[in-house]
């Protein structure tokens, strides 16, 4: 199944962050991101990109409740702390007790609460070493998504996004969710994001190069997942591929 991406707007994005089916559809993507296996993917995804040495400074785009950066802060201790992460998204759901969980791995986060094209159209922030995302580029419509993606190129040293993957696995995948007990929320709304996932080399055939110095690998994360990781040429160990 490789149709033409279809974006559009998922319920969990309209509601507001207190209602209890937003609260229990975060609950939710919690249990999907361990069967996507996401923090194994983010974990080869860290080493696939060789970088030179440890970020100090990351963001996290559409970051939600901050639970997934958490567990790869934990699982890359204690080769990367002292890191300055900043949790970016249109809505304030990071609680107070994650913040203290980062701040005991030795990672200081901070949130912003900005809508992520904004960001994209402001002027340039301090500069990251890297910049993640997760289940998240796939909100956007094309001119949007090359919008950010030039965004991203220009203010990091390297970048990892994982994205719902576009083909019938994924899309048998998104309508099982209810197995997980998943809400309507959540069940609608996997479904919408495998339909407006990515393919092949998508990402790659959209991220900004007029610079050049990037390294780049787009691949499969299975079993539902699709990567796309690129670094500046410098930032990488000479040691890498």
């Amino acid at each position: 199944m490789l149709l033409e991406r279809a974006v559009t707007a998922e319920a969990l994005d309209e509601l507001a962050p207190g209602d209890p089916r937003a609260r229990r559809s975060r609950r939710d993507l919690r249990r999907i991101h361990r069967v996507m296996g996401s923090i194994s993917w983010l974990r080869q995804a860290v080493a696939r990109l060789r970088l030179a040495r440890p970020p100090a400074r990351v963001i996290e785009l559409g970051a939600g409740d901050g639970t997934l950066m958490l567990r790869l802060a934990r699982a890359l201790r204690p080769h990367w702390s002292g890191v300055a992460l900043t949790l970016l998204d249109r809505q304030r759901v990071v609680d107070g007790g994650t913040l203290e969980q980062f701040e005991a791995l030795g990672w200081h986060a901070t949130v912003v609460c900005q809508d992520a094209v904004e960001w994209a159209r402001s002027a340039p922030t301090p500069q990251y070493d890297l910049c993640v995302t997760t289940l998240f580029l796939h909100h956007f419509q094309d001119a949007q998504l090359a919008l950010l993606l030039r965004a991203i190129a220009g203010r990091s040293g390297a970048f990892i996004a994982m994205e719902p993957r576009r083909d019938a696995l994924a899309s048998l995948g998104s309508r099982l969710v209810g197995l997980l007990g998943a809400n309507a929320v959540t069940r609608d709304d996997a479904v919408k994001s495998v339909a407006a996932g990515f393919a092949r080399q998508e990402l790659t055939a959209v991220w900004p190069r007029a610079d050049g110095g990037w390294w780049t690998q787009e691949f499969p994360a299975w079993p539902f997942s699709h990567a796309f990781i690129c670094a500046r040429t410098h930032a990488r160990s000479v040691s890498g591929p």
